[in-house]
C-alpha cells in the first residue's frame, strides 16, 4: 500500500514525498482511511510507529482555512511531544494555504501564548494543564472544535492528568470526532472511550515490534 492508495489529497502527498516518506507504516495505513471517513478511532500503537502522520494528515484534510476559529485540538502529555506534533503538522501542511497552528504548554510565557491565540488559528496543540489555565482565562474556546486528538493517552493518565482530561472534554461539543492513540489500554482509558467516544473503530499494530531500533529512550 502507498500513500496514494490512502486517498490523501495531492497537496499532502507532495508534502509527504518531500519529507522522504515512501510507504505508510501499519498504523498509518489502518488509521488514515478511517479518520478520513470521519469516524471515531482508537489507535493502539507504540511510540515511534508514525502516529503523528496517522492522525495529522487526515486531520489537516478535514480543516477549512476559511473559518478562523479553532477547529481541532490535539492533547499531548509533554511540551516536547506537543512541539514535535506542531512541527510535523506545519510540514504536512506546507501546501495548505492559510493554515495556522498554535502550540501551548507549561514552562513558556502564558501571556505570549494568549496573544497567539487571539489571532485566527485552526489547530491548538496543548498539554492538559496549560490548556486548563488558558480556558479559565477565556483565552481559548473549545465549544466549536470538530476534531479532538488524544495522543499518548495512557501517558497523560500516568502523569496525573485524569481530572484535567475530564474537564477539557466537558468543554468540547458532543458531536465532534475523537481520535485516541495509546500504547496501552488500561481500565481508565476504556472508561474515557465509553464516556466520550461514539462507536469507535479500534486498530492495533504489532505491539511487540520495535519499529525504530535506533531510538534511545531516557
Amino acid at each position: 500500500m502507498t500513500f496514494e492508495d490512502l486517498k490523501l489529497k495531492r497537496q499532502f502527498l507532495d508534502a509527504v514525498e518531500a519529507l522522504g516518506y515512501r510507504l505508510p507504516t501499519p498504523i498509518q495505513s489502518q488509521a488514515i482511511p478511517r479518520i478520513l471517513s470521519g469516524k471515531d478511532l482508537i489507535g493502539v500503537a507504540q511510540t515511534g510507529t508514525g502516529k503523528t502522520a496517522a492522525f495529522g494528515l487526515p486531520l489537516l484534510d478535514h480543516l477549512d482555512t476559511e473559518w478562523g476559529h479553532v477547529q481541532a485540538l490535539v492533547l499531548a502529555p509533554t511540551r516536547e511531544l506537543g512541539q514535535q506534533i506542531a512541527e510535523q503538522l506545519e510540514k504536512f501542511a506546507k501546501h495548505k494555504k492559510g493554515l495556522r497552528t498554535v502550540a501551548v504548554y507549561g514552562g513558556a510565557n502564558i501571556a505570549t501564548q494568549i496573544a497567539q491565540l487571539k489571532k485566527p488559528c485552526h489547530v491548538v496543540i496543548a498539554t492538559p494543564g496549560r490548556l486548563i489555565d488558558l480556558a479559565k482565562r477565556k483565552a481559548v474556546k473549545l465549544d466549536r472544535i470538530r476534531h479532538l486528538v488524544l495522543d499518548e493517552a495512557d501517558e497523560m493518565l500516568n502523569m496525573g492528568f485524569k481530572e484535567e482530561l475530564d474537564e477539557i472534554l466537558s468543554f468540547t461539543p458532543e458531536d465532534k470526532c475523537t481520535w485516541l492513540f495509546s500504547a496501552t489500554m488500561p481500565r481508565e482509558i476504556r472508561r474515557m472511550v465509553g464516556q466520550y467516544m461514539t462507536d469507535p473503530l479500534e486498530v492495533k499494530v504489532n505491539q511487540s515490534a520495535t519499529v525504530n531500533k535506533n531510538i534511545e529512550h531516557r
